[in-house]
């Protein structure tokens, strides 16, 4: 079952392709996006990663949770579930 991914301190030069290419290390990479802000369309810092698998999920979050990419710490959590 796919699990979503939020990705969160994320640089602003980053791009979709770029996030599916970090998150496909570790598997399949369903959907991968970045928030843009409505007003200037520049990323807001961060996006979401939908991996095929909850293992390859939770291979990406103990891999990039806290790890430096670039000059930017990233947060990799899953996605909270709605009420």
């Amino acid at each position: 079952m796919a699990k979503q991914l939020y990705v969160g301190n994320l640089s602003p030069e980053a791009d979709d392709a770029s996030l599916k290419a970090l998150f496909s290390m570790f598997g399949t990479v369903v959907k991968a996006y970045i928030i843009p802000d409505k007003q200037t369309g520049q990323s807001k810092g961060y996006g979401f990663v939908v991996m095929e698998s909850d293992a390859e999920a939770q291979a990406a979050i103990k891999a990039l949770d806290g790890k430096k990419c670039g000059e930017y710490t990233v947060k990799v959590q899953e996605t909270k579930a709605k009420d």
